[in-house]
């Protein structure tokens, strides 16, 4: 049977649309660009990707967002034929509004909505449509107002919600259903105490009476589940009139209260309704969803692995969907060409914003990661595959050029392949080898250890927990990928070629 997360690895807050039989998704992206990352699929728990809505400069520019910064929890819905995308900016711009009229493609430069807070929603009835909005100040409330999505403008605004057990209420959704409407919000912060709650009224405007089971759903009862932290639920519906969410959740490894290092998750449940109210079965996610229960084809949703999950690339076809650069990236310093990816290093480290650095999400505890490297580096250059939760937790396994000294550099004249480990203020080189003009780096992950390699030899290994939200903080996951420095900049850097890079799920 499927099982969850349906989309592993560093996804939060899924928000979710249904247009005829295929749904769309999105998540949080914060600093990491492209923007908004965008999924397709046809049961719920086989994602394609298909793109990212914020993909141009003018859409969104992350230089200067801080860690998990950038990019907050967004809302996506169709109306009339037209995509409607809803998030915030938390480095610049507050709210804004993108349009397309077709997910996969281009999508418009944002209209930004003037209101404060995070988290915003957009429901359409009719003509009109509702702007829902979670504010950050110190009287923390829901508020709502009607929007025009294509300028921007509010109305006027209103509190539609305070709080059920936290006034600490964010992440509102809102929904209508046999002529009432539903507002959907989360409580309890977003870590062990995260929550789903619900309000029910006859108007859009409320006032919502609370749902008498609430929370609809939560793990903070029971911290020895596989899954916790879940909330930030989005309601859809199929094409036969069923009720699914989906919603973010973390897997904590290395034993109660353990630690977790892939990020907030996307998990998928089904929703019931008794006498007017959703119901999630046991208040709590399943670890696995019965494909017969699923839209589309049940055959399908039991094959396995998810192929999401997989990267095989020379790059000669570009920066597929999965890559991502750390902020806006300078891309000049990034080639895909017939022979590999070939990265330009600038001066910026691993320890600094604007690093010249590939990734995709580490979307598994049990993975084999390798790239075959093309380097003859100099003095102050250095390339290689890196594991990076910010800029003061990353692991790396490099080649550096000779005469580094304590840096890790080798004999004169010769290249040195290192692994380093930076966890906060603390830095340390765990191993050198001597390596040639080619070498394949390589790392193989656990849940809770990371083995590195030099042309398929183990030289060093680090726990995984260093990498954790735990320790790192933060709202993101480990991404990993191929990284390049060069002291002199870009101009003058020897070009590091990744001719393949390869994850694979572990057997």
């Amino acid at each position: 049977m499927p099982s969850n997360p349906v989309l592993p690895g560093f996804h939060p807050d899924p928000s979710i649309c249904r247009v005829g039989e295929t749904f769309y998704l999105t998540t949080s992206s914060f600093e990491y660009v492209p923007g908004l990352p965008l999924y397709r699929s046809e049961n719920l728990v086989d994602w394609e990707p298909i793109g990212h809505a914020l993909t141009r400069e003018s859409q969104l520019d992350t230089r200067d967002a801080r860690t998990s910064g950038g990019i907050f929890a967004p809302t996506i819905r169709e109306h009339d034929g037209t995509f409607y995308l809803t998030s915030t900016n938390t480095s610049g711009g507050g709210h804004f509004v993108v349009t397309a009229e077709d997910p996969a493609g281009e999508w418009s430069d944002p209209v930004s909505v003037d209101a404060p807070g995070i988290d915003p929603d957009l429901f359409f009835e009719g003509d009109t449509c509702y702007f829902t909005y979670f504010t950050t100040d110190d009287d923390r409330r829901i508020e709502q107002a009607e929007i025009d999505p294509g300028t921007g403008e509010l109305g006027e605004q209103y509190t539609v919600w305070t709080g059920h057990e936290d006034p600490h209420a964010e992440a509102p959704h809102l929904y209508e259903r046999a002529g009432s409407y539903y507002l959907v919000v989360a409580e309890g912060g977003t870590h062990t105490g995260h929550s789903v709650m619900v309000g029910r009224s006859d108007d859009p405007t409320g006032p919502f009476d609370p749902h008498p089971q609430n929370p609809i759903l939560t793990h903070r009862d029971d911290f020895y589940r596989d899954v916790h932290a879940a909330g930030h639920a989005d309601f859809v519906t199929d094409a036969d009139g069923n009720w699914w969410l989906v919603c973010l959740g973390i897997r904590p490894r290395g034993g109660f209260p353990g630690w977790h290092h892939l990020g907030r998750e996307t998990f998928l449940a089904p929703v019931s309704w008794d006498e007017g109210w959703p119901v999630v079965e046991s208040g709590a996610i399943p670890p696995e969803i019965d494909a017969d229960t699923l839209p589309g084809d049940p055959a399908r949703a039991d094959a396995d692995p998810d192929p999401v999950e997989h990267t095989d690339t020379d790059f000669s076809e570009g920066r597929s969907h999965e890559f991502l650069y750390r902020r806006t990236p300078d891309r000049d310093r990034y080639a895909f060409t017939d022979d590999g990816l070939v990265l330009r290093g600038g001066p910026e480290t691993l320890d600094e914003t604007g690093t010249t650095f590939l990734a995709r999400r580490q979307t598994n505890f049990d993975c084999r990661i390798r790239a075959d490297l093309v380097f003859d580096p100099d003095p102050g250059e250095e390339a290689g595959l890196a594991l990076v939760m910010d800029e003061q937790h990353h692991y790396e396994v490099g080649v550096v050029g000779g005469g580094d000294g304590d840096t890790g550099g080798g004999a004169e004249g010769g290249s040195t392949a290192l692994v380093r480990v930076t966890v906060g203020d603390a830095t340390d080189v765990l191993a050198r080898e001597s390596v040639g003009e080619r070498a394949t780096l390589g790392v193989d992950a656990t849940a809770e250890n990371y083995e590195f390699r030099v042309d398929g030899e183990v030289v060093a290994e680090a726990r995984s927990k260093y990498l954790s939200t735990e320790v790192a903080g933060g709202f993101t996951g480990v991404t990993v990928g191929p990284y390049a420095v060069a002291d002199g900049g870009p101009a003058d850097a020897t070009p590091a070629r990744v001719e393949r890079f390869v994850y694979e799920p572990a057997e």
